[in-house]
Protein backbone atom coordinates (compact mmCIF):
# COMPACT_ATOMS: atom_id res chain seq x y z
CA UNK A 1 0.00 0.00 0.00
CA UNK A 2 1.59 3.24 -1.16
CA UNK A 3 0.38 6.55 0.22
CA UNK A 4 1.22 9.68 -1.76
CA UNK A 5 0.07 13.28 -1.70
CA UNK A 6 1.56 14.76 -4.88
CA UNK A 7 0.36 18.32 -5.51
CA UNK A 8 -1.96 18.28 -2.51
CA UNK A 9 -1.96 21.39 -0.35
CA UNK A 10 -1.45 20.56 3.32
CA UNK A 11 -1.55 22.81 6.38
CA UNK A 12 0.05 21.55 9.59
CA UNK A 13 -0.25 23.60 12.78
CA UNK A 14 2.13 23.07 15.69
CA UNK A 15 4.73 22.24 13.07
CA UNK A 16 7.92 23.35 14.80
CA UNK A 17 8.61 20.29 16.92
CA UNK A 18 7.55 16.78 17.85
CA UNK A 19 4.49 15.43 16.06
CA UNK A 20 4.08 18.53 13.90
CA UNK A 21 7.64 18.27 12.63
CA UNK A 22 7.20 14.56 11.85
CA UNK A 23 3.98 15.32 9.99
CA UNK A 24 5.64 17.95 7.81
CA UNK A 25 8.42 15.53 6.95
CA UNK A 26 6.01 12.67 6.17
CA UNK A 27 3.81 14.81 3.93
CA UNK A 28 6.81 16.45 2.25
CA UNK A 29 8.39 13.11 1.39
CA UNK A 30 5.12 12.05 -0.20
CA UNK A 31 4.99 14.99 -2.59
CA UNK A 32 2.70 17.37 -0.72
CA UNK A 33 2.89 21.15 -0.82
CA UNK A 34 3.32 21.54 2.93
CA UNK A 35 2.51 24.77 4.75
CA UNK A 36 3.92 24.61 8.26
CA UNK A 37 2.60 26.95 10.94
CA UNK A 38 3.56 27.51 14.55
CA UNK A 39 3.82 30.32 17.08
CA UNK A 40 7.43 29.27 17.77
CA UNK A 41 8.96 31.23 14.90
CA UNK A 42 12.69 30.58 15.57
CA UNK A 43 12.15 26.81 15.64
CA UNK A 44 9.78 26.96 12.69
CA UNK A 45 12.47 28.60 10.57
CA UNK A 46 14.68 25.53 11.02
CA UNK A 47 12.24 23.26 9.18
CA UNK A 48 13.62 24.10 5.75
CA UNK A 49 17.04 22.86 6.89
CA UNK A 50 15.88 19.76 8.76
CA UNK A 51 13.28 18.33 6.37
CA UNK A 52 14.05 16.64 3.07
CA UNK A 53 11.09 16.63 0.68
CA UNK A 54 10.65 14.24 -2.26
CA UNK A 55 8.38 13.59 -5.26
CA UNK A 56 8.09 17.32 -5.90
CA UNK A 57 7.06 18.09 -2.34
CA UNK A 58 7.76 21.52 -0.88
CA UNK A 59 7.59 23.17 2.51
CA UNK A 60 6.82 26.79 3.37
CA UNK A 61 6.64 28.25 6.86
CA UNK A 62 3.99 30.57 8.27
CA UNK A 63 4.39 31.90 11.83
CA UNK A 64 0.92 32.33 13.34
CA UNK A 65 -1.02 32.29 16.60
CA UNK A 66 -4.00 29.97 16.14
CA UNK A 67 -5.86 31.53 19.08
CA UNK A 68 -6.31 34.70 17.01
CA UNK A 69 -9.17 34.16 14.54
CA UNK A 70 -8.13 37.10 12.35
CA UNK A 71 -4.57 35.82 12.02
CA UNK A 72 -5.75 32.32 11.20
CA UNK A 73 -8.04 33.65 8.46
CA UNK A 74 -5.09 35.63 7.07
CA UNK A 75 -2.90 32.51 7.21
CA UNK A 76 -5.37 30.46 5.18
CA UNK A 77 -5.84 33.29 2.68
CA UNK A 78 -2.05 33.55 2.27
CA UNK A 79 -1.72 29.82 1.60
CA UNK A 80 -4.47 29.93 -0.98
CA UNK A 81 -2.86 32.91 -2.70
CA UNK A 82 0.50 31.14 -2.82
CA UNK A 83 -1.22 28.22 -4.54
CA UNK A 84 -3.00 30.21 -7.22
CA UNK A 85 -6.25 30.44 -5.31
CA UNK A 86 -6.56 26.69 -4.78
CA UNK A 87 -8.04 25.52 -1.50
CA UNK A 88 -6.26 23.57 1.22
CA UNK A 89 -6.80 19.83 0.73
CA UNK A 90 -5.66 18.56 4.11
CA UNK A 91 -5.31 20.23 7.50
CA UNK A 92 -3.77 18.63 10.57
CA UNK A 93 -4.29 20.46 13.85
CA UNK A 94 -1.25 19.48 15.91
CA UNK A 95 -0.78 22.70 17.88
CA UNK A 96 -1.58 22.63 21.57
CA UNK A 97 -0.64 20.80 24.74
CA UNK A 98 -0.38 21.82 28.38
CA UNK A 99 1.28 25.17 27.53
CA UNK A 100 3.78 25.09 30.36
CA UNK A 101 1.31 24.20 33.10
CA UNK A 102 1.45 21.62 35.87
CA UNK A 103 -1.31 19.91 37.83
CA UNK A 104 -3.03 21.85 40.61
CA UNK A 105 -6.03 21.09 42.83
CA UNK A 106 -9.20 22.42 41.18
CA UNK A 107 -9.66 25.05 43.90
CA UNK A 108 -6.25 26.53 43.05
CA UNK A 109 -6.75 26.75 39.28
CA UNK A 110 -7.02 30.35 38.07
CA UNK A 111 -8.95 31.71 35.10
CA UNK A 112 -5.61 32.36 33.41
CA UNK A 113 -4.62 28.71 33.93
CA UNK A 114 -7.97 27.47 32.65
CA UNK A 115 -8.25 29.54 29.51
CA UNK A 116 -4.54 29.27 28.72
CA UNK A 117 -5.12 25.67 27.67
CA UNK A 118 -8.71 25.97 26.42
CA UNK A 119 -7.78 28.84 24.10
CA UNK A 120 -5.13 26.78 22.30
CA UNK A 121 -6.61 23.29 22.35
CA UNK A 122 -10.25 24.18 21.69
CA UNK A 123 -10.51 27.70 20.30
CA UNK A 124 -7.36 27.31 18.20
CA UNK A 125 -8.64 24.12 16.57
CA UNK A 126 -12.03 25.77 15.98
CA UNK A 127 -10.37 28.79 14.34
CA UNK A 128 -8.30 26.67 11.97
CA UNK A 129 -11.13 24.38 10.90
CA UNK A 130 -13.53 27.30 10.46
CA UNK A 131 -11.03 29.02 8.17
CA UNK A 132 -10.34 26.05 5.88
CA UNK A 133 -13.86 24.66 5.54
CA UNK A 134 -15.23 27.20 3.01
CA UNK A 135 -12.56 26.23 0.48
CA UNK A 136 -13.09 22.53 1.12
CA UNK A 137 -16.84 22.91 0.65
CA UNK A 138 -16.24 24.69 -2.65
CA UNK A 139 -14.07 21.78 -3.83
CA UNK A 140 -16.43 19.16 -2.45
CA UNK A 141 -13.58 17.40 -0.66
CA UNK A 142 -11.19 17.77 2.25
CA UNK A 143 -9.47 15.92 5.07
CA UNK A 144 -9.25 17.26 8.61
CA UNK A 145 -7.25 15.48 11.31
CA UNK A 146 -6.98 16.68 14.90
CA UNK A 147 -4.19 15.47 17.18
CA UNK A 148 -6.03 14.77 20.42
CA UNK A 149 -5.03 12.52 23.32
CA UNK A 150 -6.11 9.47 25.30
CA UNK A 151 -6.79 12.10 27.99
CA UNK A 152 -9.96 12.82 26.02
CA UNK A 153 -11.05 9.20 26.43
CA UNK A 154 -10.06 8.60 30.07
CA UNK A 155 -8.27 10.43 32.89
CA UNK A 156 -5.16 12.40 31.98
CA UNK A 157 -1.63 11.52 33.03
CA UNK A 158 -1.01 15.26 33.38
CA UNK A 159 -3.65 15.69 36.08
CA UNK A 160 -4.60 19.02 34.49
CA UNK A 161 -8.37 19.46 34.43
CA UNK A 162 -8.55 21.87 31.50
CA UNK A 163 -6.26 19.66 29.43
CA UNK A 164 -8.51 16.62 29.96
CA UNK A 165 -11.58 18.70 29.11
CA UNK A 166 -9.97 20.20 26.01
CA UNK A 167 -8.98 16.81 24.61
CA UNK A 168 -12.44 15.37 25.23
CA UNK A 169 -13.82 18.50 23.59
CA UNK A 170 -11.66 17.98 20.52
CA UNK A 171 -12.96 14.43 20.13
CA UNK A 172 -16.55 15.63 20.49
CA UNK A 173 -15.95 18.37 17.92
CA UNK A 174 -14.51 15.82 15.50
CA UNK A 175 -17.62 13.63 15.77
CA UNK A 176 -19.99 16.55 15.32
CA UNK A 177 -18.11 18.04 12.37
CA UNK A 178 -17.88 14.65 10.68
CA UNK A 179 -21.68 14.55 10.68
CA UNK A 180 -22.01 18.16 9.53
CA UNK A 181 -19.34 18.16 6.83
CA UNK A 182 -19.74 14.64 5.46
CA UNK A 183 -22.33 15.71 2.87
CA UNK A 184 -19.71 18.12 1.50
CA UNK A 185 -17.16 15.35 0.98
CA UNK A 186 -15.10 16.43 3.99
CA UNK A 187 -13.82 13.78 6.40
CA UNK A 188 -12.91 14.66 10.00
CA UNK A 189 -10.95 12.33 12.28
CA UNK A 190 -8.56 12.49 15.21
CA UNK A 191 -5.54 10.62 16.51
CA UNK A 192 -4.92 10.04 20.21
CA UNK A 193 -1.18 9.46 20.75
CA UNK A 194 0.34 7.89 23.80
CA UNK A 195 2.79 9.76 26.03
CA UNK A 196 5.70 11.38 24.16
CA UNK A 197 8.42 13.44 25.89
CA UNK A 198 9.07 15.52 22.76
CA UNK A 199 8.54 19.05 24.08
CA UNK A 200 9.93 20.82 27.16
CA UNK A 201 6.59 20.44 28.99
CA UNK A 202 6.44 16.70 28.50
CA UNK A 203 10.17 16.19 29.07
CA UNK A 204 9.71 17.86 32.45
CA UNK A 205 6.74 15.60 33.19
CA UNK A 206 8.72 12.51 32.13
CA UNK A 207 11.73 13.43 34.23
CA UNK A 208 9.44 14.12 37.17
CA UNK A 209 8.37 10.48 37.23
CA UNK A 210 11.91 9.36 38.09
CA UNK A 211 13.33 6.03 36.96
CA UNK A 212 10.81 3.97 38.92
CA UNK A 213 7.85 5.94 37.62
CA UNK A 214 9.14 5.78 34.06
CA UNK A 215 9.51 2.01 34.28
CA UNK A 216 6.02 1.70 35.75
CA UNK A 217 4.52 3.74 32.92
CA UNK A 218 6.21 1.61 30.26
CA UNK A 219 5.07 -1.54 32.07
CA UNK A 220 1.45 -0.44 31.54
CA UNK A 221 2.00 -0.19 27.77
CA UNK A 222 1.48 -3.52 26.01
CA UNK A 223 4.27 -2.83 23.51
CA UNK A 224 6.59 -1.69 26.33
CA UNK A 225 7.77 1.57 24.79
CA UNK A 226 6.70 5.19 24.52
CA UNK A 227 4.95 6.65 21.51
CA UNK A 228 7.13 8.34 18.89
CA UNK A 229 6.20 11.25 16.59
CA UNK A 230 6.65 8.94 13.60
CA UNK A 231 4.00 6.58 15.01
CA UNK A 232 1.51 9.44 14.96
CA UNK A 233 2.59 10.61 11.51
CA UNK A 234 2.01 7.14 10.06
CA UNK A 235 -1.53 7.09 11.46
CA UNK A 236 -2.25 10.55 10.06
CA UNK A 237 -0.90 9.58 6.62
CA UNK A 238 -3.47 6.79 6.54
CA UNK A 239 -6.38 8.91 7.76
CA UNK A 240 -5.57 11.69 5.29
CA UNK A 241 -5.27 9.28 2.36
CA UNK A 242 -7.87 7.75 0.05
CA UNK A 243 -7.37 4.44 1.84
CA UNK A 244 -9.41 5.94 4.71
CA UNK A 245 -12.00 7.34 2.33
CA UNK A 246 -14.94 5.78 4.20
CA UNK A 247 -13.71 6.63 7.71
CA UNK A 248 -14.94 9.78 9.45
CA UNK A 249 -15.74 10.96 12.97
CA UNK A 250 -13.32 8.45 14.49
CA UNK A 251 -10.54 8.73 17.04
CA UNK A 252 -7.61 6.39 16.42
CA UNK A 253 -5.58 5.63 19.57
CA UNK A 254 -1.85 5.33 18.84
CA UNK A 255 -0.67 4.31 22.27
CA UNK A 256 0.73 0.80 21.98
CA UNK A 257 -1.95 -0.77 24.12
CA UNK A 258 -5.49 -2.20 23.76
Amino acid sequence: MEIAFEKQIVLVTGAARGVGHALCESFGRRGAQVHASDILEPELELLNESIQCARGGTIQIHPADITDETKVAALVAEIQELNGGESIDIVVCAAGGIVGQQAKPIDEVTQVDWYGIIDVNITGVFNVIKAVVPGMKKEGAGQIVVISSPAGLRTSLTGIQSYALSKAGQIGLVRQLAQELGPHGIRVNSVAPGFMPTSPDYVRQWEGYGSAGQAALKEKIALRRLCMPEDVAHAVMFLASHYAGFITGQTLPVNGTP
